[in-house]
């Protein structure tokens, strides 16, 4: 019964530990939105009139169209044309 006690004391601990460890939300990199860097279909968002939401985008790199990024790398994506924007393209 001893033996029985401290192995689930042991995995108790463990189990723990390990919760402890566990990534959080704020592990998570900060995101911010990137105009005109979605392919056809594959945007996160906003696609202009006539769409609903994700995936609806009709050419690639739509520039009303966005794609979550890593904060702080949006303008550095380069497209056929042209570079991100962190506000909505013409």
């Amino acid at each position: 019964m001893r033996s029985t006690n401290a192995t689930l004391a042991a995995t108790l601990a463990i189990a723990v530990a390990g919760a402890a460890l566990a990534p959080t939300a704020s592990a998570q990199p900060a995101m911010e939105k990137c105009y005109g860097v979605s392919l056809a279909g594959k945007n996160d968002c906003k696609a202009g009139a006539g769409t609903s939401c994700a995936g609806t985008s009709k050419v690639n790199y739509q520039g009303n169209a966005w794609k979550l990024v890593k904060a702080g790398t949006c303008t550095a994506i380069k497209t056929p044309k042209g570079n991100g924007s962190l506000t909505p393209k013409a």
